[in-house]
Formats: structure tokens, sequence, C-alpha cells
């Protein structure tokens, strides 16, 4: 039976100490205070004084208020009712439906024993371009989309959402704006695509800790449906929110700031949750797409460079389109060669051609004289924009395949490509 205590020793914030024994690092308590009982999360023991992130907040716990320790982590319930289902940060309902409380696992274990493992070999198909053609994404790979604040990227997580070939789409939305919350929530619900997701969302207007959770309840839950045979998108939205979150309580409880006041653990904190993506070498698989904001664009910000180090590649969502330059998935030679003979030569070639075009647009805006090879790589550019980068285009990968050989054929001659000429041969338009 576990003791009950009766003395809270100070209460900081949402950060509260008692004294009390053999507890351990992220246990779950339960704290009853006038306004009924809030969980509270042990995050920091020194001796017997142990300090716990109250849920709810600090306001309204007063010093004689009973805490009573749980004697477990957090927890989230793991069936297949949870599909269709939103929850908040804490694993209860935001629609209103039964909480769920059969078959809990414990949030936040380690990663998967690499011996488990196998190496990624298949893609993910998201009717994207900018993703299927050039930028492949791989099942079991972990990539951040590297934005800045007002770029679509939660429209662009929706899409995705909608339509990547996967078994299940599992949504965890930290910070959000109530507007993105209903957003992801409306646009769902409208193509049919929220029977195949859960959605675990933190509002900005919502404790911080719960912020802290849903990656890890997110992620938790993926697990489970890919030992079941699964596979299994995790989509991240924001994670410089999170990275946020834990600064701000790192800040509360007076630890030593690291880089621009981020806890000098930061790195391992990213990198416990991004090598949660596994491919089981006899189940089912877990891939990550996490959205990371770069505050003023800077992508030497703290939370970018520490998130490149861990991640296989990146995407630049600027200008509400993937960049061509900068973006990378470096487990797309794995699957591209699969998919169709030309689609190595053709990717490449394209962004070659794509090149020559920005630099053709730097002469143009200097007043230099446009050559005829200048006005092709000028009609090529704006084709390629339109056609390719576009972000509401959603085409197969052999329907963008063979787009990207009519744009050649309708700007060039066979020859100016540089492309091999058996391709040319085979694929070139009629």
């Amino acid at each position: 039976m576990k003791k009950i205590y009766s003395k809270i020793e100070s209460i900081n914030g949402s950060v509260i100490t008692v004294r009390a024994k053999d507890i351990k690092y992220g246990e779950l308590a339960e704290i009853q205070t006038s306004f009924g009982a809030s969980l509270a999360e042990v995050n920091k023991i020194d001796g017997d004084l142990v300090s716990l992130q109250v849920f709810a907040g600090g306001r309204g716990v007063s010093t004689g208020d009973e805490i009573r320790f749980l004697g477990h982590e957090m927890q989230v319930s793991f069936s297949d009712d949870l599909l269709g289902r939103i929850f908040n940060g804490a694993g209860e309902p935001r629609d209103k439906g039964p909480l769920l409380s059969e078959n809990l696992v414990e949030i936040g274990g380690p990663s998967v024993n690499p011996s488990k493992r196998i190496i990624a070999n298949r893609m993910i198909r998201t009717g994207i371009p900018m993703i299927d053609m050039f930028n492949t994404l791989v099942v079991s790979q972990k990539l951040p989309i590297f934005s800045i604040s007002g770029e679509p990227y939660n429209e662009l997580l929706a899409r995705i959402a909608m339509q990547a070939e996967v078994d299940i789409i599992i949504l965890g939305g930290m910070g959000l704006k109530y507007d993105d919350y209903l957003y992801f929530k409306n646009t769902l619900e409208e193509a049919g695509s929220l029977s195949k997701t859960l959605m675990f969302v933190h509002t900005a207007s919502d404790p911080t800790v719960e912020c802290l959770m849903v990656p890890d309840m997110s992620l938790a839950v993926a697990e489970q449906f890919a030992l079941q045979g699964k596979d299994v998108l995790v989509l991240l939205t924001d994670m410089t929110n999170f990275a946020d979150a834990m600064k701000e309580i790192a800040i509360t409880q007076e630890q030593v700031p690291s880089n621009r006041g981020y806890p000098g653990d930061l790195y391992s904190q990213l990198a416990a949750r991004y090598e949660k993506a596994v491919d089981f070498d006899d189940a089912g698989s877990v891939t990550i797409l996490a959205v990371t904001t770069m505050p003023g664009d800077d992508v030497t910000h703290p939370v970018p460079d520490n998130t490149g180090y861990i991640t296989e590649g990146q995407y630049y969502l600027k200008g509400g389109r993937i960049e061509p330059f900068g973006s990378l998935s470096r487990l797309k030679q794995n699957v591209n060669g699969k998919t169709r003979e030309d689609h190595r030569a053709l990717m490449d070639g394209m962004i070659r051609l794509y090149a020559s075009y920005k630099d053709t647009l730097e002469k143009k805006a200097m007043g230099f004289m446009m050559s005829q090879w200048d006005e092709k790589l000028l009609k090529y550019g704006e084709l390629f924009e339109k056609e390719m980068m576009d972000l509401s285009i959603n085409i197969a990968l052999e329907d963008a395949l063979d787009l990207g050989w009519k744009i050649l054929a309708d700007c060039f001659e066979k020859e100016e490509t540089g492309l091999k000429s058996d391709l040319i041969a085979k694929f070139w338009p009629q």
C-alpha cells in the first residue's frame, strides 16, 4: 500500500516539492486539492527531496494537500478502439468519447534493440511529387520538416496523413493553436481518414507538462501497433514547442542552462524520441516525420541544430514549397533503385536543370541578355515549380515520373537534357 504524504515543502509555479522515500524518477502521483484530484510526475530526486510537475499547474495547491504516489510511470491505453479517437497530453479524451483504461502500457521506454531491426528498404508513398520522386520517405525513417512560423507545415502534415500509404497514422500536436487542432480534426474527418488515425493533441492553453507527454504517448502506442504487424507513421508538430516546454520546466527547477537557456540534455531528450523509429524484422514499423520550426529562420538554433545530428536528412519548407536544395532524404537510395529504372536519373537530371534555372534567374535580375538556352531554362523552371513543387498536387510516383519527362520534352531537345540515350529512347514522350 502506498504511503500518503500530507506536507508539501515548497510550491514553485507548477513544481511542488515533498520529502518522500522509495520513489523513482518519472513516477506518477495523485494530489488531492480543494479543486479535486490532479496528477503529477516526478521529475527530480535529491536524496529524500522529490520534485513533481503538476499537470494542472500549481494554482489551487496548498502545502497541506495530500499526495499519493501511484508506483508506476505515465501509462497509455492500447487497443484498436483508439483509432479515430482524440486525446490530450494526459491521455484524457478530447472527443467526448469514453476514457479507455485497459491494456495499459508505460510511455517513454527504451528504443528497440538493434538486433530486432532491419535496414530500411521500403518507401512510403504520399502522392506528393517533391517527396515521392525527389526525396522519398522511407519506412522506419526519422525525418524533420525544417520550417519557420507561418509556413503551411500543418497543412502539409494533414495532406500526408490523408494520402500516405500506411496502416495507421498517429498525430502528436504540441502547443497547437486551437484553430490548428480543429483544422486537423475537420480535414481528416472530411477526407474519411480519421478512422485510421489517432491524435494526441496539446494546445497552447494546456498545462506545459502535457506537452512533454505527447511524443512519448504517440510513440508508445505506435510501437504497440507495429508489434502487431502494422506500418505506423507518426506525425509530430512542433518539436520546438516540445523543447521550449522542457526549457520552461528546467528554468522552474533552477537547472543550469545550456545554449540559449535550453537544458544540457536537449540532444539526448530529442534522440530518445527520434530513435523510436524502427522496422521490425518480424513485425511492422514506426516512421517519424516531425516539424521543427526555426526561430528567425536560424538553422543553428539549438533545436534544429541538434535535430540534424540525430535524423536522416530533412525537408526544408520555404515559401510554401519543399525546397529541392537543402532537402535531403538520406535513405532514398535504399528504395528509389527499386521503383522504376528512370527514377534516379530523372530525379538528378531535373534538379540539375532546376539549379541552372536559378542561375539564369540571377542573370536576368542583373540585366544580362538572355540566350535561347536561358529562355528554355526559364520556361522549364516555371513549369517545374507549377507542376512538381506545388504541394497541392496529388499524383502517384509513376505519373510524376511521366510528368517529368513531359516537362523536359516541352522545354528541351533530347540531347540537351544530359540523360542517358537508352532512357530517352524508352521514356521520351512521342
